[in-house]
This record gives structure tokens, sequence and C-alpha cells, in this order.
């Protein structure tokens, strides 16, 4: 969260973050390289170049399916979300992977010809027609743009200057490239193998980003199916059943789901839906008194759903009342910043 423009906001975590990433990253394709012949037999006499661009473009798949499975696995388990902190950092690092595989690929196929290697690339094959002899090498370039210009609008100042709808739109297509990276490699090294072990790991990192994310949605959509309304109010739960510092999320019947966060002895109600991103404030938590979205940071008073100053993103709030040792929220949203005296229910 920033009130100008900074290029990265850098802090402890952060800074773990990217290096484990960068960490883990270098430790697979140096071993990709290193044990690869010993893996494959077969591919023992293959030249170390092939080996090197096989490495990286294997270790951009991966960690495009990883990516893919950290929102669904957040939203299942609560202990998933530090992963999803910062994982635009995790999304450049795999373009820049992409990127370095591609420049193997260009130099060792289409950089010695009397035609320029892009050219080259797009000319080589076009058997356009054919399923099975596609050019997959074009399904690989569209795939790398799409990662080339999500990475290059993951900055707030990006989402900013398209607007969220926009910039949203733009970002969910990594399921797009997702798809194309799917057939590059079905329909490039997959067809050259014989052993079924790489169409078998294929497969099952596509399953595991359609399972993880059909789970996600199906128990949101039973959660979404909504509390009972009481005269326009809806149960939460016992006072004591709302952690400290942390929420219990409810979804009216119909309406935006509500985040009920408890900070000591206080508790207040706010929609579950940051105005940064559409983030989930109710899987946040209360840091230095304020609730803290776990995607990127953007914090909101509790008691009156503001920003603290300088920055001015608002949320609806919402009352809340205690009925037969229940909370009960009402669930007609008040405007944006409406300060609501947070209900005291005593040290739990």
């Amino acid at each position: 969260m920033s009130a100008g423009f900074r290029l990265v906001q850098w802090n402890r975590y952060k800074i773990g973050y990217d290096l484990a990433l960068a960490i883990l990253a270098g430790t697979y394709i140096a071993a990709f390289i290193e044990l690869g012949p010993m893996l494959w037999p077969a591919d023992s006499a293959i030249d170390p170049e092939i080996q090197d661009m096989r490495a990286f473009g294997s270790c951009a798949f991966l960690m495009l399916t990883i990516i893919l499975c950290i929102g669904p696995l957040a939203r299942l388990d609560s202990r998933f979300l530090p992963l999803l902190y910062n994982r635009r950092h995790f999304g450049v690092l795999t373009c820049a992977v992409a990127l370095v595989h591609a420049g193997f690929v260009i130099d060792w196929y289409h950089n010695h010809g009397k035609i320029g290697p892009f050219l080259s690339l797009l000319v080589s094959n076009e058997r356009y027609l054919s399923f099975a002899q596609f050019p997959f090498e074009l399904l690989g370039i569209l795939a790398l743009i799409v990662l080339l210009v999500m990475a290059a609008t993951s900055h707030d100042l990006w989402l900013a200057i398209l607007t969220p709808p926009v910039w949203k739109a733009i970002h969910m297509l990594v399921y797009l490239a997702y798809g194309l990276l799917i057939m590059h490699v079905m329909l490039g090294v997959v067809q050259g193998e014989k052993s079924p072990i790489l169409p078998v790991l294929v497969l099952l990192c596509f399953v595991a980003v359609a399972a993880l994310h059909f789970l996600a949605g199906w128990r949101e959509r039973r959660e979404d199916a909504g509390e009972p309304e009481i005269e326009g109010w809806i149960d939460v739960a016992p006072p004591a059943s709302i952690p400290d510092g942390a929420a219990l999320i409810v979804a009216p019947q119909g309406g935006e789901r509500i985040a009920v966060f408890r900070n000591v002895d206080r508790l207040s109600a706010l929609s579950n839906v940051c105005e940064h991103q559409n983030g989930p404030l109710g899987e946040g938590r209360i840091v230095d008194g304020c609730i803290t979205c776990p995607w990127h940071g953007y914090q909101y008073r509790p008691e009156d759903g503001s920003s603290p100053p300088p920055f001015q993103e608002k949320v609806s709030t919402f009352r809340l009342r205690l009925a037969g040792g229940k909370v009960q929220v009402d669930c007609h949203p008040l405007p944006p910043g409406t300060y609501v005296e947070p209900l005291i229910v005593g040290a739990l």
C-alpha cells in the first residue's frame, strides 16, 4: 500500500519471499541440467543447450501451475495465505524464466539461418490446418506474450491507470496462457517422447489446477447460499467463536459477504471485498489496529471501513448486535466509510 509511486515496496517478508523463489527455481534448473542425463538415459546424448532450454521451459510450466494453484489453496485452507501475499512477484519471475527458455529456443533453432530468427520461427512450420503437426512454437510465443503483458502491468500504477475491472480482465488471461502452454508442451516435446512419464505429469498438473478451482468454487457456492434473515439480521456466531485479530465471514442470501472482525473485546463488520483488487478482507488480520487485506496489504479501520490517511479507499460497514447469545449483523450495507460504534462483548 503506497500513497505514491514506488517500484517495489520492499520489506523483510518480500525479500525472504523473493529469495526463496529464486533459490527454488535455481535449484530446480540446476538439478534438471545435472540429473537429466541420468533420469532419461535415452536423451544423454542431447546437446547441453537443449538440456538448458528444457530445464527453463519445464521450470516455467511448473511455476505457472503452482501460481494457479495458490488462489484456490488459500481459499480452502488459510495456511496457504502467505503464498498469496506476493504472488505477483512469483508471476514476474515465471515470465523471466519463460523468456530465458524462449531465448535458448530461438538461438539454437532459428538464429543461424539466412532469415531473421523471429521470421524463421513463424515460417519454419506452416501446417496450421493439422492438429497433430500444428506449429506448437506459435502457441508458446502467444503464451509468452500474455505473460509479458501481465508482468509489465503487475504494478499498482497500472492498476490505477487501467482501472480495476480492466486490470483484472487482463490478468485473468493467465488461464489462456496456461491453456496455450499445455498445448505447446503436448504438441511439442511430448510427441517425441516414448515414455508416458512426461504426458502423465503434464496431465496431473492440469488436473490439479482444475480440481482445486472446482473444489474452491463448490465450497464458496455453498457458503454463498447464505444465512436466513430475521427482519434483516442474520446470525454470525457466539462472540467467543470469532478469533481475536481475525474474522468470521457470513453471506446473506443474495447479498455480499460480510467479514465480522474481533479486536480484543470490540466487534466490527465490513464488506469482505477490498477496494484495491477485490481481495478477501475476511481472510486478513488486524495489524496495528487496522484490518489488513491478505493480498496486497491495503488497510482499513474496523469502525468505519476507511483507510488511514493519506489513503482514500473505503468499504461498506454493517451494524452488529447481540441476540440470544449470538452476534447478529444487519445485512443491509451502510455507505462506504460510515462510522459504526463497535459492539463491546467483554474480554473473551
